[in-house]
């Protein structure tokens, strides 16, 4: 018998959650939209070597790629990804979008705000709220190079996580620009910055002695790691430009963080954070992640990407976006506040099948809908009483038989 499960890290969804999740997406969507925002749609494939040059960091060890058919695929000794395949699924809704941008920048405005809300695949090992298929919602300024898209983005994300139910969350901020001029005065060359945040961005699971194992191991020099590590934990925003010679950077970094907070008004707080990496290796500029309560993961995160479009385009355009990760959120509240989240306006309509006649039933649900009911016809069972019971639970408000109630009842 063929096993009716779905494959390994992907997941059914009854209607029960998916309730809740077209509820946040909708929420989250119209917070998008009021701000100015656009929304697109790129294709969940894309061309291998778009992906595999994406600095897409430790995600491109886990692209799922699609082989290439007749002809074309030829199998030899030595063959690499690019010559058995032709196609990837997306790994997240930045490098798409970057590609789209390049191939329809005339029919756009500039700066052009972009709203994504989409499935990307990762082929990493599945666990709890982690998965290989999931949702992602993005939006991203592209065109303005000044630090007022990372302000706009912040705020706009912000309100769209309160509107959903969340507050006091945390927004950590920190600049590539800070971290990679550190990283080179420390004594590590220009291209093993990569390498070294890889280590540094794991600091918070392995701690400083596992980052200084790590790069020790990667082949560095001992004294310089163990020097470098230490003074990064010393690092806070009041000392930052005496470590670095970058000024500009980190005034734009101190605006950011005073301009997020004051427009805060205290119900999230934004925070320098110096051993924040974020995985991507396409980050140019100020990147962020949002932490909420207890949880040991991030709920959204975002930066700077302002070379990738040249990759595509005769001319490098400056990028910013930030990302929500719907599938964290939709846990988080499923967890702790599902009943926040159900739609007490969801009520059913019972009608007899065998003598109502759906000329009246039809029109009657259509009245309940006008006041802003969701209704859903339900032919009443002989053992009505059971039926009752059965929807009890389900995420209804309440209910009504048609041609005996004239008020919604509650179960």
């Amino acid at each position: 018998m063929i096993s009716s499960n779905p494959v390994r890290g992907a997941r059914d969804i009854l209607p029960r959650e998916m309730l809740i999740r077209d509820q946040l997406e909708q929420q989250i969507l119209a917070i998008y939209r009021s701000h100015g925002f656009s929304r697109i749609e790129t294709p969940a494939l894309e061309n291998i070597d778009l992906l595999l040059g994406s600095d897409g960091g430790e995600n491109l060890k886990m692209l799922f790629t699609v082989l290439k058919r007749g002809d074309k695929l030829k199998v030899h000794e030595g063959s690499t990804v690019s010559d058995l395949c032709d196609m990837g699924l997306r790994f997240d809704l930045t490098l798409p979008l970057s590609r789209f941008y390049s191939n329809n920048a005339g029919e756009l405005e500039t700066p052009f705000k972009a709203i994504q809300i989409g499935n990307v695949f990762r082929a990493e090992r599945p666990q709890k709220g982690r998965y290989r298929s999931f949702k992602q919602c993005d939006i991203d300024i592209i065109g303005d190079p000044t630090v007022s898209a990372e302000m706009e983005l912040i705020n706009t994300t912000s309100k769209a996580l309160m509107a959903i139910g969340f507050e006091g969350f945390t927004i950590k901020v920190n600049d590539r620009k800070l971290l990679n001029a550190f990283i080179a005065k420390a004594g590590f060359k220009e291209e093993d910055a990569g390498s070294v945040c890889i280590s540094l961005d794991k600091a918070d699971k392995i701690g400083a002695d596992g980052v200084k194992k790590e790069l020790i191991e990667k082949g560095y020099d001992e004294a310089m790691v163990n020097a470098f590590v230490d003074e990064a934990a010393t690092v806070t925003l009041d000392n930052i430009g005496d470590k670095v010679d970058e000024p500009e950077a980190v005034a734009d970094l101190k605006r950011v963080i005073e301009t997020s907070n004051a427009l805060s008004g205290g119900r999230y707080h934004v925070v320098f954070d110096f051993t924040l990496i974020r995985g991507m290796g396409y980050y140019t500029g100020q990147i962020f992640e949002v932490s909420y309560g207890p949880y040991g993961f991030s709920i959204a995160g975002g930066g700077r990407y302002d070379n990738m479009i040249g990759k595509y385009a005769k001319n490098s355009v400056p990028a910013v976006g930030f990302s929500i990760g719907f599938e964290r959120i939709v846990n988080i509240l499923l967890e702790e506040q599902a009943d926040k989240a159900s739609e007490n306006k969801r009520i059913l309509l019972f009608y007899d099948a065998g003598k109502d006649a759906m000329t009246e039933v039809i029109p009657c649900a259509d009245k309940l809908r006008a006041d802003g009911y969701t209704v859903n016809l339900v032919a009443m069972k002989k053992k009505f009483g059971k039926q009752i019971n059965y929807y009890e639970g389900k995420g209804y408000g309440g209910f009504m038989v048609f041609g005996r109630d004239e008020e919604i009842k509650a179960f």
